[in-house]
């Protein structure tokens, strides 16, 4: 299956932790538009920086996070109009709202959108059954209309996600609470590689969904990889994939020819470890790209 031919790249570039401004750039956008690996597309790129109205800043951060979401997803449309292709980088998953509320933003919240989640993690607690109250672990319950529906609504999301349109690859660290959540929905649990963590076959998961949507929003994180590759993220991971086999899921996904969106979140740029994490943001970039402009998009 291919898509169409990508004819314009825009880059969403989130300078944010959660909802506050990362220092210097620790989120690297910087270094990830000096690398040149945006040009891997082949096509015309512009950079977009949402940002946050401090003005509008309350005491609930969720309501933050919806506000910050909500930029994102005003640009998200913005390219989609345009006929662009959008890919976030920086940031972390708290920004996937926003990609979200944007794709409906542009499509209608009719649109059958599915999600593919690249992540050591879940991120599908809510409320109760958190263990570590961090909002970063629920940006996909949101989503999918489990918590904070005002983080969901300011974020443009009018129609939650039908977890039946959710595929998690190699979620291999679930709290005991937030797995039997995942396991009570339609969510499809699926291994990135031979040896690795899931029920099913990302071949085999990815076949289904495509069959079942018209647009791919693609989410990785970068503590899918193995920690040797991330050696400085927050929530790293050991026992994981290594570059190449996440990088032929991500072909996996691309063949399909209906990726819209994709987002490279939580590289972190700034610490011990930095320059292997950062190397490892680039190479992962420039593959995803490549496999973008081989197979097109929608």
């Amino acid at each position: 299956m291919s898509g169409n031919p990508l004819t314009a790249l825009e880059i969403i570039a989130v300078s944010y932790r959660n909802s506050r401004l990362a220092v210097a750039d620790e989120r690297p956008i910087a270094r990830f538009a000096a690398s040149g690996v945006y040009e891997s597309a082949g096509v015309p790129v512009s950079i977009s920086m949402p940002e946050m109205i401090e003005a509008l800043r309350s005491d609930s951060e969720t309501d933050n996070l919806g506000l910050l979401n909500g930029a994102i997803a005003d640009d998200v449309a913005a390219a989609r109009a345009e006929g662009k292709v959008v890919l976030l980088t920086g940031g972390d998953c708290t920004h996937m709202t926003g990609m979200l509320g944007g794709l409906q933003d542009a499509h209608g919240p009719e649109a059958n959108i599915g999600l593919v989640w690249f992540d050591a993690h879940g991120d599908f607690n809510t409320p109760g059954t958190t263990l570590s109250g961090m909002l970063g672990g629920m940006p996909v319950a949101v989503c999918a209309g489990l918590a904070y529906p005002r983080w969901r609504e300011l974020s443009h999301i009018v129609a939650p996600l039908p977890t039946n349109r959710i595929v998690m690859v190699d979620v291999r660290n679930l709290d005991a609470p937030e797995e039997r959540l995942i396991r009570a929905t339609d969510v499809t649990i699926a291994r990135v590689a031979p040896g690795q963590h899931g029920d099913v076959e990302l071949e085999t998961a990815v076949a289904t969904l495509a069959d079942s949507v018209d647009y791919i929003y693609l989410h990785i994180d970068s503590d899918i990889l193995d920690i040797r590759y991330v050696p400085n993220h927050g929530t790293g991971e050991p026992h994981g994939p290594d570059m190449d086999q996440v990088l032929a899921g991500v072909n996996t996904i691309m063949a399909t020819g209906k990726v819209a969106a994709l987002a490279l979140v939580s590289v972190y740029g700034a610490g011990e470890g930095s320059d292997v994490s950062v190397n490892s943001g680039i190479q992962l970039l420039h593959g995803s790209l490549l496999a973008w402009q081989k197979y097109g998009g929608v």
